[in-house]
């Protein structure tokens, strides 16, 4: 091989290794995108049983028009596991949290699972800095505060 036929090799093999990185950086913020759409729609989706539980009379199961008693255990939410109070719940997407319930609102924290480090359980937490999505929520409303 000649000298010019050899730097082309090496350039060609330096492009694709920087081709390869851009790539799996790329995917990375791809795949944690992914994720943070999937907690925000399991957040939805507790707010939409919540609101139905609210609605619902006390002696069907449901809150009499007050979330104060609103637990993972007295609505349906796809989860993995629940913490035995029902305050906690965990699926492949993140940890949530039902926290500061009221009469007329309570909050989730949820806890995307991209950015907790290591194997999510449930007090696992978003090791990131402010990295959780929180959520509350009203009868009528959802107010979302998205750190990311």
């Amino acid at each position: 091989m000649g000298q010019q036929q050899l730097l082309l090799v090496i350039l060609v093999t330096i492009i694709v290794g920087i081709a390869t990185v851009v790539a799996i950086n790329t995917f990375s913020s791809s795949a944690d995108s992914a994720n943070l759409d999937a907690v925000r729609n399991d957040v939805a989706s507790i707010a939409a049983a919540a609101q139905g539980y609210f609605i619902k009379p006390t002696m069907l199961g449901g809150g009499g028009n007050s979330f104060a008693s609103l637990t993972f255990n007295n609505i349906a939410f796809a989860a993995d596991s629940v913490e035995d109070d029902g305050s906690g719940a965990k699926n492949s997407n993140g940890v949530y949290v039902i926290s500061g319930n009221s009469a007329t609102e309570f909050t989730v924290t949820a806890h995307p699972t991209s950015r907790i480090t290591g194997t999510p359980v449930l007090s696992s937490t978003a090791s990131e800095g402010g990295a959780e999505l929180v959520a509350t929520i009203s009868e009528s409303n959802v107010a979302w505060t998205d750190n990311q």
